[in-house]
């Protein structure tokens, strides 16, 4: 019976090592991420993008507002990227313009 009591217990000492060092490592990570964010600086990021202008914005029902020539095929039909192209726009005499194909 002694014998088998012992099998078992140090059948369960891996395991109860593994959850004692997991513990301990998430202790020390949580310590490590408050103290990160204590020292973090809390100015704002300012994000490079410039402002889509009212009338190169459409509304489209079901999608939302779009950018840009939607007329195109290299159009985003997104709200903040016109194409993969020409990007930042203008639309208006883009060499790359296409002409979207009529879907059937």
């Amino acid at each position: 019976m002694l014998r088998t009591l012992l099998v078992i217990a140090i059948g369960f000492l891996p395991s109860l090592f593994s959850l004692w060092l997991m513990r301990k490592t998430q202790a020390r990570m949580r310590s490590h991420l408050r103290r990160v964010a204590m020292n973090f600086p809390r100015e704002q990021i300012q994000v490079n993008t410039r402002p889509a202008e009212p009338s190169d914005r459409y509304y489209l029902e079901g999608v939302g507002y779009l950018i840009g020539d939607i007329s195109c095929r290299y159009n985003a039909r997104s709200g903040y990227l016109r194409c993969a192209v020409n990007p930042s726009g203008p639309c208006e005499g883009c060499r790359y313009y296409e002409s979207k194909e009529p879907t059937k």
